[in-house]
């Protein structure tokens, strides 16, 4: 479909919503109650809406998220709904505010909106619209941290519930309680099972060095950002004093980052996330450039569009599950046997549960 024959963008509706989590997670930088979420539709002159979700971190960011993404769309009321047509506007009209933070996180809500939309015209699911097919893509649970023995019983929950691999917050004062977290988790999944430990940049260089040794007998598939995420050197030099994988990428803000820290060396694997990419338009130069430079690619939070995605990058590697809109998507993937499987509805698969989300919204 060119330029021309793609409908025209009519309206946007726009809700900024705290989604409460299932579990409070913790992380080495905080605790997460319930997410903040801008809820995303936008409108076409062919009777479709394209439907994504953002996530601003925190609530102080939420409002001009929300405020920021509506003034963006009303800017391309009456203009093409081609995903590459409005990249080239938006780049064009916000291009002195620089590709990172909050507006680049819009930019990306609208590219996942739109390419939502294309899909839905299409009856296609994103993956299929996308050139590839959708097959169940492996996953793992993105545990809180938390001490070993709680660990050990949400582990027993995941393994319930279909999940084969897990990640951990580690970063607790003690180093060795992040070995005996690992440890409770293959006492309770096996010796074999998957686990990476997600550190939060929380070290300086020397720091992480020492810590990262402890745990280099402990097996683990990555350490991820064990230092601050865009000291992409300090990743290197961390990666070349230890034995385990180090992973870095969901803090990239577009490819150049990205470009940036694989130029270092900071990274055996690459880790883009959907929102900071660059909607869906990004992540398509992210796994290309991933491809190129032989990285396996790991997803980032918004597991409805990443379970897509990942179908349709060369090198997939595995999909994170934190389910943060979950309470308010009427259908999110299904996990089964360590994998999940992507909606097989037209789009991305993201259908509002209106009653949840009244429920919240007051």
């Amino acid at each position: 479909m060119t330029t021309e024959q793609h409908p025209k963008i009519i309206s946007s509706r726009i809700r900024a919503v705290m989604a409460p989590l299932a579990l409070p997670h913790k992380t080495a930088s905080g605790t997460l109650e319930a997410a903040p979420l801008v809820l995303i539709d936008i409108s076409r002159n062919d009777g479709i809406t394209g439907s994504a979700y953002l996530f601003s971190y925190t609530p102080v960011a939420l409002e001009p998220l929300a405020l920021l993404t509506k003034n963006l769309i009303n800017g391309l009321v009456g203009e093409s709904s081609d995903p590459a047509t409005v990249n080239a506007l938006l780049d064009q009209r916000a291009r002195l505010l620089g590709n990172q933070g909050l507006l680049a996180m819009a930019i990306s809500g609208i590219d996942m909106a739109l390419w939502d939309a294309d899909a839905k015209r299409a009856e296609k699911p994103l993956c299929k619209l996308l050139g590839q097919g959708c097959k169940p893509v492996r996953v793992y649970d993105s545990l809180g941290q938390m001490p070993p023995e709680e660990t050990a019983r949400e582990v027993e929950a995941s393994l319930e519930r279909g999940f084969r691999a897990f990640k951990i917050k580690a970063g607790h004062p003690d180093p060795q309680v992040d070995a005996a977290v690992v440890r409770a988790i293959r006492n309770v999944a096996g010796n074999d099972v998957w686990i990476a430990a997600d550190f939060n940049q929380a070290f300086d260089v020397d720091e992480a060095i020492q810590r990262m040794k402890i745990l280099d007998d402990e097996g683990l598939a990555w350490i991820e950002e064990p230092v601050h995420a865009t000291d992409y050197l300090g990743h290197a030099v961390v990666r070349s004093n230890i034995r385990t994988p180090v992973q870095t990428g969901e803090n990239w803000w577009g490819i150049a980052d990205m470009q940036k820290s694989v130029a270092a060396k900071a990274s055996d694997f690459a880790m883009p996330d959907a929102m900071k990419i660059g909607g869906v338009t990004g992540w398509r130069r992210a796994s290309q450039l991933a491809q190129d430079a032989s990285l396996p690619v790991a997803s980032h939070l918004f597991v409805e569009i990443s379970s897509h995605l990942l179908n349709a990058t060369p090198t997939a590697m595995i999909l994170e599950w934190f389910d943060i809109a979950g309470t308010l998507v009427a259908n999110t993937p299904t996990i089964r046997d360590g994998h999940a499987l992507p909606s097989s509805e037209p789009g991305i698969g993201i259908i509002w549960d209106e009653y949840a989300i009244s429920s919240i919204s007051g």
